[in-house]
């Protein structure tokens, strides 16, 4: 007797045991499962459903452009951003900008404002001139200009101190906002900004030795 009932608990009695066990937890297991794989098709399809996220299109640069570049077709594209990545002053139009002169340097993705580009009516009475910004080393001399007062542009290789003349007698035709009306902080990013009037030639000549040296002005030529 004792020995039947030592049988029944033995291996063979537990190893049933489990397998009920295990049937068990499948049988419970399934329903969670198909619970489960419902959650993940609904959350898909209201995810599909879901309607896309407003953006607004605006005009960016296309590439890295330097400071004074004559904005072309091909520096522009579109790309859409949220609305509340769009800064004031964007466009879609590239015919707000076409032609108009870069005020500062723009990094490629970057919305073209209206205070990214020169002005327009700056030329007036310069036939056949662009507008230049350049960075000048001193703040201090452009804080002694005035609109309308022609310069000489000295550019100085910082490598050998090698000066050389870059224009000559070319007018001022902008001081932006940080230059006269903010000397303390003029300097902050390299000098301090304005904007001449040359012919394409000198403009090009002038973009290029900005980008390597230090421009500094002879005022009063």
């Amino acid at each position: 007797m004792r020995g039947q009932v030592r049988g029944r608990s033995g291996p063979g009695g537990l190893g049933r045991t489990l397998r009920g066990v295990r049937r068990a937890v499948l049988l419970r297991r399934r329903p969670l499962a198909v619970v489960l794989v419902v959650v993940a098709v609904l959350a898909g399809i209201r995810a599909a459903s879901a309607p896309p996220l407003p953006t607004t299109s605006v005009l960016v640069a296309s590439r890295d452009l330097p400071g004074g570049t004559a904005l072309t077709d091909s520096d522009l594209v579109a790309r859409a951003l949220p609305p509340e990545s769009v800064p004031d002053g964007s466009t879609t139009e590239a015919a707000d900008l076409v032609g108009r002169t870069l005020a500062a340097p723009l990094r490629q993705g970057e919305p073209v404002t209206d205070v990214r580009v020169v002005a327009e009516g700056l030329l007036a009475g310069y036939p056949a001139r662009v507008a230049v910004p350049l960075r000048i080393t001193d703040p201090g001399s452009v804080r002694l200009l005035r609109v309308g007062d022609r310069v000489d542009v000295v550019a100085t290789d910082p490598a050998n101190g090698r000066a050389e003349v870059a224009a000559v007698d070319v007018p001022v035709v902008a001081l932006p906002r940080g230059t006269r009306s903010d000397p303390d902080t003029a300097g902050l990013s390299g000098g301090a900004l304005v904007v001449l009037a040359v012919p394409r030639s000198t403009a090009v000549t002038l973009a290029g030795r900005a980008a390597t040296d230090l421009l500094s002005l002879l005022i009063g030529v």
